[in-house]
C-alpha cells in the first residue's frame, strides 16, 4: 500500500496525474473490454468532426464515448477490489461485479440512445 505523498501544489498535481495514468495502463493492459470501448471511440471520434453537426450535438456525441470508457473503468475498479478483498464466491461479491456491469450496460445504452437520435433524427 503506497502511502500519502507529502507533496502540495504541482507536485501533488503531477502525483496525482501519474497514479491516474498507471490505472488508466493497468486497465488498458489486463481488461480486453477497455481495449475494445477504446478502439471504439478511437473510430467514432474522427466520424464526430466529419459529420455536419452542432457544437452541443458534437458535445453530447463525445461525452456519451467517454461514459462508457468511464463506465467500464469504475467497473474495472469494482471487480479489482472484491477480486483482491476476497477470491471465494460470494453473494455481494456476485451482486458488485454485477452492478458494475450494469454500469457499463446502461453507458452503452445511453451512449446508443444519444448517437441514434442526434444521427437519425432530422
Amino acid at each position: 500500500m503506497r502511502s500519502k505523498p507529502q507533496q502540495t501544489g504541482i507536485a501533488k498535481i503531477l502525483l496525482a496525474l501519474k497514479y491516474s495514468l498507471s490505472g488508466i495502463q493497468f486497465v488498458f493492459k489486463n481488461e480486453w473490454a477497455f481495449r475494445a470501448e477504446l478502439l471504439m471511440c478511437t473510430f467514432l471520434m474522427p466520424v464526430i468532426y466529419i459529420i455536419d453537426l452542432n457544437k452541443i450535438e458534437k458535445l453530447f456525441l463525445i461525452s456519451s464515448l467517454f461514459f462508457v470508457l468511464l463506465a467500464e473503468l469504475m467497473n474495472s475498479a469494482i471487480e479489482a477490489v472484491v477480486d483482491r478483498i476476497s477470491g471465494k464466491d460470494h453473494s455481494l461479491s456476485k451482486a458488485a461485479k454485477d452492478i458494475g456491469s450494469s454500469l457499463v450496460l446502461l453507458s452503452f445504452i445511453y451512449f446508443g440512445c444519444v448517437w441514434l437520435i442526434i444521427l437519425l433524427w432530422e
